[in-house]
């Protein structure tokens, strides 16, 4: 809070008032400041806010002092906000409400809305710096007089000043490109598509082994165009499109995991392909449990232990119990690690594989200070 000054309610010569957006709040970094509730007007040249209970309170940040911005999304109780990254103090800055912060940040709070058109305001002001072009008439945070006292501080201050300019240059360059990086990606993605659909065309042109290699590649390059709360809003209607996307995204992997995949690995796998566009844990499970009222390929199962996985329509629960007995048979006796190493599946799935099958009478459990390992019931295929 220290960047900003008290100043009134008119604007500069040569500024220009581009956008205002009432029901904001400032952070001091993560610290609430008196400044609860007021308008927050963006100019050509500053950020002003105004107290919405006290008229005559009002400061202002100058836009040169912000580095780069950020935005935050809006939750559950919580307002979307935009995050400012300032530079150091000017020297000789004119009185404000702080005289020092041991924050390098602001928030602004939006509890009305209207943090997206700000924060897409803010960020095409601060790419044409503006305020660099005003009239010599405009007022600036002159340094003192004592200031000119001696050269030397002046040079490094203008060198100080010429090295953050150059910062905030960089800075937007690599968010330019991380933006190109984002469309190219999608091109990628559709071209991978293509020549995944003219393989199918030409079998036998391409071996096995490159066949599924180049496979592996296109499935790590991501999903082109990802379900988001931007593009198909919020509520029951956006967790339908993501349970859509899912079911064709994950259906092949959960088919090559035997038909069943832990929800934590959905989770990781999903949010890889994904990309930037990353998913909530919150909005996965909501997701998947629209799979089953949409009669996609697969539903989400929560077994008696709690642990959540995707499952296929199609997989057959009693051959698999069948297939978990065998191998237990053919090796007298098996605990969750070791079945986990035969069929490849993690440890908590195998797991439940062997209550699965003790639950159907397959199996008989014995629990002592070395684990849990499960033996073929015995009653079933020998008399008593």
């Amino acid at each position: 809070m220290d960047r900003f000054v008290w100043t009134i309610w008119s604007l500069l010569p040569g500024e220009a008032s581009i956008l205002q957006q009432r029901g904001v709040r400032v952070y001091d970094g993560d610290e609430r400041t008196p400044f609860d509730d007021g308008v927050l007007t963006l100019t050509s040249h500053r950020i002003i806010y105004r107290d919405s209970t006290d008229q005559q309170s009002i400061i202002a940040l100058s836009l040169h002092q912000i580095v780069f911005i950020e935005e935050e999304s809006s939750g559950i109780a919580k307002s979307a906000k935009i995050v400012a990254h300032l530079q150091s103090r000017d020297p000789g800055q004119a009185p404000g409400p702080s005289n020092s912060s041991r924050f390098q940040i602001v928030r602004f709070s939006f509890r009305q809305g209207g943090a997206k058109e700000f924060h897409k305001s803010l960020t095409d002001t601060l790419r044409s710096k503006t305020w660099g072009k005003s009239s010599p008439g405009a007022p600036s945070t002159a340094v003192p007089q004592k200031k000119q006292a001696r050269a030397g501080i002046v040079g490094i201050e203008r060198r100080l000043e010429e090295k953050w300019k150059k910062t905030d240059a960089s800075i937007w360059m690599a968010f330019e490109d991380l933006s190109k990086l984002m469309v190219k990606a999608k091109e990628m993605v559709e071209l991978s598509k293509t020549i995944a659909g003219k393989m199918k065309e030409k079998q036998g042109g391409i071996s096995d082994d490159e066949t599924i290699k180049f496979k592996s590649y296109l499935l790590s390059m991501g999903i082109a165009n990802p379900v988001t709360q931007k593009t198909h809003g919020t509520g029951i209607k956006y967790h339908n499109e993501l349970a859509k996307e899912l079911s064709k995204t994950l259906l092949r992997p959960v088919e090559d995991c035997g038909g069943v995949m832990a929800l934590n690995d959905v989770y990781c796998l999903v949010n890889r392909a994904r990309g930037m566009e990353l998913l909530s844990p919150d909005d996965l499970v909501n997701g998947c449990r629209q799979l089953d009222s949409l009669k996609l390929p697969m539903t989400l199962r929560t077994f008696d232990s709690g642990v959540m996985v995707l499952q296929l329509r199609s997989h057959n629960e009693a051959k698999m119990t069948e297939e978990t007995a065998e191998i237990t048979t053919q090796r007298r006796s098996i605990t969750a690690e070791e079945l986990a190493n035969v069929i490849g599946l993690s440890v908590v799935l195998s797991k439940e594989r062997l209550l699965l099958a003790e639950k159907a009478g397959k199996l008989c459990r014995d629990e002592s200070i070395e684990g849990l390992r499960f033996y073929p019931n015995l009653f079933l295929t020998k008399a008593v």
